[in-house]
């Protein structure tokens, strides 16, 4: 996994494309995590490439499914919530448009209210 990291684009391709070979051969129970440590390893390594291009170049097309984008979109929404707010939208509303628990969108103010002020607590 190394090599891939540090080989030319070309290299890494052809490296990644076996490497995801290998890794759809393993048992079902580790698959998924090892097809998730391949895939993070490929978006940090062709950055300069969309979702759509990584999907043509290597097969991929249950980024979705995996827990690295799933992080990336709840912390998407997470960091929406300031904008929303301004534009006067309840918390509730807020919760609502962006399909999370109400609670959710109170814990992120909270935690955006003392990162705003530099509190540590």
């Amino acid at each position: 996994m190394i090599k891939l990291v540090v080989a030319t684009e070309d290299k890494a391709v052809q490296q990644a494309k076996n490497l995801i070979n290998q890794v759809q051969q393993t048992d079902e129970a580790n698959r998924s995590n090892l097809l998730e440590l391949v895939e993070r390893m490929l978006i940090y390594k062709f950055v300069n490439k969309t979702q759509q291009e990584l999907e043509a170049m290597f097969g991929l097309t249950d980024w979705r499914q995996t827990k690295f984008y799933q992080e990336v979109k709840e912390e998407t929404k997470l960091e929406t919530i300031p904008r929303l707010l301004k534009f006067g939208l309840s918390i509730e509303q807020i919760a609502q448009a962006l399909e999370l628990d109400v609670e959710q969108v109170r814990q992120a103010i909270d935690k955006q209210g003392k990162e705003g002020t530099g509190s540590n607590s």
